[in-house]
C-alpha cells in the first residue's frame, strides 16, 4: 500500500470546494491551491471559495419529476458540502435553489477554514503541477484548448423596482421550500413594448470581443439575452420571457411577455433579471433594460458581462476515473471536463475527491450506477458521448438507460427517480459506508 500522500487540488472554486470536502471525509489530507487574491479575474467579485459568478441559482429542487433535482438529492446523499451550503443559505425561489451568494461562498469558505485536513494555499500554479505531486485534481478552467464562453445576468436594488407596475409571484403560484408562491417579481410588457424592447436589443452597442473570445461559442444554457433574441421574434417569449402561469393584479389580465426577477441575497435587497445574462455594454444595459415596465428608475447593484469557460473533450482524453489518459496523476473536475451548470460541477469534484482519496491509500472508488443522475453524468463525460461531437451538457434523463418497461408521459420522469432512488441507495449502503 502506497504512503498517504496529499491530494492537491487546483481551484477553489465549486468543484475544488466540493473534491477537497470528499478526501477530507474519506480521511485523507487536500491542499486547495487557490489564485485569488494574488491573481484576480474579471468575473470573480470576492476572494472566497465556491464564489457563484453568473446565476445565484442552482435550478429546480423537484426530486421526483427533475434530473437536476434528482442530482441534488443524490448529492445531499453523499454528504455534499456544496449542497449542504446551498441548503443554509437559501433564498425563497419558487420551485428551484437560490442562494444567497455572499453568504453561501463565505459559508464554503468557513467550513474549509474549519476542516483539519484541509489546507488553502493562496498563489497562481503556471503551467503543469509539480512532478513531486503525485495525486492532483485540476478544477479549473485556463488549461484547455476549447474556450466557451459565459456570460453574466445583472442585478438591481429591490426599493428601485416600481411595484405599482410590477408584482410579487411564482409561475402557477407554485411555492418553493421556504416560498409562498410569491417568489418572483414580475414586469409585463404587452406586445407593443416587447417588440419595442426586442429592436433595442438588436441595435444596442456590445461589447467587443477581446482575443480570446473571437470565433468562441456560448454555453447553449446560458446565451445572452440579445442573442436569443436574433434567433426570432418569439424566442424570448417562450423562453426567460414566457409569460403563462402568471396574472397582472394590477390589470387582472395576461401579459404577452413578463420579464421575472429573482431574489439575489437572503435580505431581499438584490433582485436579479432570470435569463438576462449580457454582453451590452454598460451604458445599453441601463439604457434598454430601462424599457421594462417596472424597471424605468431601476438601480443596478452589478450590471452584466461576460467570462471565459473552457472544457476538455473527456470522452477522449480523461479515462472512468477523471484521469488524464496521458498523465494519470492528473484529475479533472468541474466544468472543465464538459458538465454546464454549477450543481453537475459540483457532483463531478465530489467524484474526483472521492476517486483521489482511494487511490492515495491504494484501493478505487467504485463510481454510482449509470442510472442514478451521479451515475448517467460522468458515464457521459468519460465514454458515453461521442469524442467527435463532445459538447457540455446538463444533467438529463436521456444520459440514463431506458427503463425496462414502458411509462408514459410526466409518470416517465417519476420512474427514472424512483429507480435511481433505490440504485442509489444499494450502491451507497455497499461503497460509501463501506469506506
Amino acid at each position: 500500500m502506497p504512503g498517504m500522500s496529499t491530494v492537491h487540488i487546483v481551484g477553489g472554486g465549486l468543484a475544488g470546494s466540493e473534491a477537497a470536502w470528499q478526501v477530507a471525509r474519506a480521511g485523507q489530507k487536500a491542499v486547495i491551491h487557490e489564485m485569488r487574491p494574488e491573481r484576480t479575474t474579471d468575473a470573480h467579485q470576492s476572494d472566497n471559495l465556491a464564489e457563484l459568478v453568473c446565476s445565484n441559482s442552482f435550478r429546480s429542487d423537484d426530486a421526483e419529476y427533475n434530473a437536476v433535482g434528482l442530482l441534488h438529492e443524490e448529492m445531499r446523499r453523499c454528504g455534499s458540502l456544496i449542497m449542504r451550503m446551498a441548503d443554509a443559505h437559501k433564498v425563497p425561489a419558487g420551485g428551484a435553489l437560490a442562494v444567497d451568494r455572499d453568504e453561501f461562498a463565505a459559508g464554503v469558505t468557513r467550513a474549509i477554514a474549519d476542516e483539519p485536513l484541509i489546507t488553502v494555499e493562496r498563489g497562481e500554479i503556471e503551467g503543469l503541477p509539480p512532478t513531486d505531486w503525485d495525486n492532483v485534481i485540476i478544477a479549473t478552467g485556463p488549461l484547455t484548448s476549447a474556450p466557451l464562453a459565459d456570460a453574466i445576468a445583472p442585478i438591481v436594488y429591490t426599493e428601485s423596482i416600481d411595484m405599482e407596475k410590477a408584482w410579487f409571484q411564482s409561475r402557477y403560484d407554485k411555492p418553493g421550500p421556504g416560498g409562498t408562491g410569491k417568489d418572483y417579481i414580475n414586469c409585463p410588457m404587452d406586445k407593443e413594448q416587447y417588440l419595442a424592447f426586442l429592436a433595442a436589443l438588436e441595435t444596442a452597442e456590445k461589447t467587443e470581443f477581446k482575443e480570446w473570445e473571437e470565433n468562441t461559442p456560448y454555453f447553449e444554457g446560458c446565451l445572452p439575452i440579445e442573442v436569443m433574441a436574433s434567433r426570432g421574434e418569439d424566442t424570448l417569449r417562450y423562453g426567460p420571457m414566457k409569460p403563462v402561469g402568471l396574472t397582472n393584479p394590477h390589470t387582472g389580465g395576461k401579459a404577452y411577455a413578463v420579464v421575472q426577477l429573482r431574489q439575489d441575497n437572503s435580505l431581499g435587497t438584490l433582485y436579479n433579471l432570470v435569463g438576462f445574462q449580457t454582453k451590452l455594454k454598460y451604458g445599453e444595459q441601463a439604457r434598454v433594460f430601462g424599457m421594462i415596465p417596472g424597471l424605468e428608475n431601476a438601480s443596478f447593484a452589478r450590471l452584466g458581462g461576460i467570462h471565459r469557460n473552457t472544457f476538455l473533450n473527456s470522452p477522449r482524453l480523461l479515462d472512468r476515473e477523471l484521469r488524464l489518459k496521458a498523465m494519470p496523476r492528473i484529475r479533472f473536475a468541474g466544468q472543465i471536463t464538459g458538465v454546464e451548470g454549477y450543481v453537475e460541477s459540483a457532483a463531478i469534484g465530489l467524484l474526483a475527491g472521492r476517486f483521489a482519496a482511494a487511490e492515495n491509500v491504494g484501493g478505487t472508488f467504485t463510481p454510482p450506477p449509470v442510472t442514478t443522475a451521479l451515475g448517467a453524468l460522468i458515464d457521459h463525460i468519460t465514454g458515453g458521448a461521442d469524442d467527435e461531437t463532445f459538447q457540455p451538457m446538463n444533467v438529463n434523463f436521456g444520459l440514463v438507460p431506458p427503463l425496462e418497461f414502458r411509462v408514459k408521459g410526466r409518470d416517465r420522469k417519476k420512474a427514472y427517480t424512483d429507480r435511481a432512488r433505490a440504485d442509489l441507495e444499494i450502491w451507497h449502503n455497499t461503497v460509501v459506508a463501506a469506506e
